[in-house]
């Protein structure tokens, strides 16, 4: 084992909590060798990776605070790198070092997002203070990584050991230390509501009022008067003065959910009050009101706006931050700890009775294969229904199987999951080598034969790649 990760580049070393943990990447195995000796005496923490691919797959598993990266390299280079890192990390802080430094090449790193661009030969102080620099505004590791719980307590509620959640409220933390409109993309299910109320406790206005509401469930009649409030006697049925929601969540944050089922005759009123800053409750005059807005939607808002049923102006008015909340299904670590969670919390809530302590193996791994259309609510439902049903310690994989409702039609086995995997992670491997099966073997850690046997088996033709 040893040695397959010597072939493959795997120099990562074992992070101290206090020091700063720097990802260095380059195909220079001298070079990485000195700059974590250097590194390491300037008090950081530092792993190492001799390509691209092989420093995207440590982002999955380690949390560094800086990334820096040659420019050269062989099959991904510096720049793709950098774009991946802007894709799937936007806040984490780039530095890319090059020996063929041109102005064209620093132009174009630093329009793709890079923190700074350094030449080689290296200047260890002017490295060493881009470094602190980079770290003093990069987002610290939170919750089960290297950050004080007591500055956790925004996302307390949010059960997680998800990379992509992880880049995902580190966004989030950004955002909530402004003012800026929010609207967090996602399916039904994933939880919109309770990210949108740990934005509220990490900002300014945590301890204001955070109101909810669902336009969905808002009749169109009576959108005005729920949003805005009216006076007693301005319409049949107004038997005194009603605030609207606007008002109660004044100094506060609105959380408007299902966005996309707005009216659009309360559209442009909407849009008024975000310009004006006031609201006229129905039957009179106009009140200030003072209200941040974070808004959410399962529906595309661009082909709305291309149906003519969702207003443009609205559209950016409101997408200052754009956070998009995964599913389930897309990070799937979380499922057993959310399992977990979600089972301890109904025991401690009393709603079930239940011996159930935890999933046996077969009932964990239904859970993880499973395909989860309804995300994490319908997670939690099949834990409670386990749970209720369940008479002994460790729930077994038949409630498992029952509580989804597949009978075994439509339900991925644990088998076809693992191989659904391995062909996706082989068909990645070519498309990135151009089908050069050695240096895929290398990057995979397997030696050539095994390597050769595995694309036999899902017969993939490396020629196919080239």
């Amino acid at each position: 084992m040893s040695s397959q990760k010597s072939v493959a580049g795997d120099h990562s070393q074992l992070s101290s909590s206090t020091k700063p943990l720097v990802l260095v990447v380059d195909d220079d195995e001298d070079l990485l060798q000195l700059l974590t000796i250097r590194l390491q005496r300037a008090g950081f923490s530092v792993a190492t990776a001799n390509c691209a691919e092989i420093a995207l797959s440590k982002l999955s598993q380690i949390h560094p605070r800086v990334v820096i990266t040659d420019l050269k390299m062989k099959a991904m280079d510096g720049l793709e790198l950098l774009g991946e890192i802007e894709n799937r990390y936007p806040v984490l802080p780039v530095i890319l070092l090059t020996a063929h430094g041109t102005i064209p090449d620093a132009v174009i790193a630093t329009k793709k997002g890079a923190y700074a661009f350094l030449t080689k030969p290296i200047n260890d102080e002017e490295l060493i203070n881009c470094l602190r620099n980079a770290i003093k505004i990069s987002v610290s590791p939170t919750n089960a990584f290297t950050h004080n719980q007591s500055d956790n307590r925004w996302r307390r509620e949010i059960i997680t050991r998800s990379p992509l959640m992880e880049a995902l409220l580190q966004q989030a933390e950004l955002a909530a230390s402004s003012d800026a409109s929010i609207i967090i993309e996602s399916d039904s299910g994933t939880g919109k509501e309770l990210l949108a109320r740990a934005i509220h406790k990490a900002s300014a206005r945590a301890e204001k009022p955070f109101v909810a509401v669902n336009c969905s469930a808002i009749p169109e009649n009576l959108f005005e008067s729920e949003m805005f409030g009216h006076a007693k006697g301005a319409f049949t049925g107004a038997h005194k003065n009603r605030e609207g929601l606007f008002q109660q969540a004044h100094e506060g944050t609105l959380f408007l959910d299902e966005l996309g089922d707005m009216p659009v005759s309360f559209q442009a009123k909407l849009l008024r009050t975000l310009q004006e800053g006031v609201v006229r409750p129905v039957g009179a005059d106009e009140v200030s009101v003072d209200v941040r807005i974070i808004a959410a939607t399962h529906r595309n808002l661009q082909e709305a706006i291309a149906t003519q049923v969702f207003r443009e102006d609205l559209f950016y008015r409101l997408s200052v931050v754009t956070l998009k909340l995964p599913a389930l299904a897309d990070r799937r670590e979380d499922i057993s700890l959310l399992a977990d969670h979600f089972l301890k919390v109904f025991k401690a809530q009393g709603k079930i009775s239940s011996p159930a302590k935890g999933f046996s193996a077969g009932a964990t791994e239904r859970l993880v294969a499973a395909p989860w259309p309804g995300n994490v609510r319908q997670l939690a439902n099949v834990v409670q229904q386990c749970s209720v049903l369940c008479r002994q310690e460790l729930i077994p994989e038949s409630l498992v199987v029952h509580a989804l409702n597949q009978k075994q039609q439509g339900l991925e086995s644990f088998a076809d999951a693992r191989n659904r995997f391995e062909f996706q992670y082989l068909s990645n491997l070519l498309q990135a080598t151009s089908g050069n099966v050695s240096q895929a073997a290398r990057l995979a850690e397997r030696n050539r034969s095994e390597f050769y046997k595995l694309l036999k088996k899902y017969n993939l033709e490396p020629a196919d790649f080239r």
